[in-house]
């Protein structure tokens, strides 16, 4: 099974393991981020595709200097605001 820093890497396009702690640091924020914003999160191995395109969209937005860093900003709120809304993925999910 490929973990979650091997998804990001790859999404990053990134071959060297010279990042791997800022990347897990990076995973492991965004985890607890989710958690805190009441996302049902197991724990920063999740393989559920909603919860890693989370992940690699923050990592994108936070890693290095991006000149696409807006984009991918947007593209993690968005994610959680479609994952705070998706059944399964809160405590709190209201079905439409």
């Amino acid at each position: 099974m490929i973990t979650m820093l091997e998804l990001v890497k790859t999404a990053l396009r990134i071959t060297t393991d010279a990042f791997d702690d800022e990347l897990n640091l990076l995973i492991d924020a965004c985890a607890d981020e989710m958690k805190g914003l009441g996302v049902n999160v197991a724990d920063a191995e999740s393989t559920d595709p909603q919860i890693c395109t989370a992940v690699i969209a923050y990592c994108k937005w936070q890693f290095g200097a991006n000149t696409d860093a807006d984009r991918w900003r947007d593209v993690y709120h968005e994610k959680l605001a479609q994952l705070k809304t998706m059944t399964g993925y809160t405590d709190w999910n209201v079905e439409a």
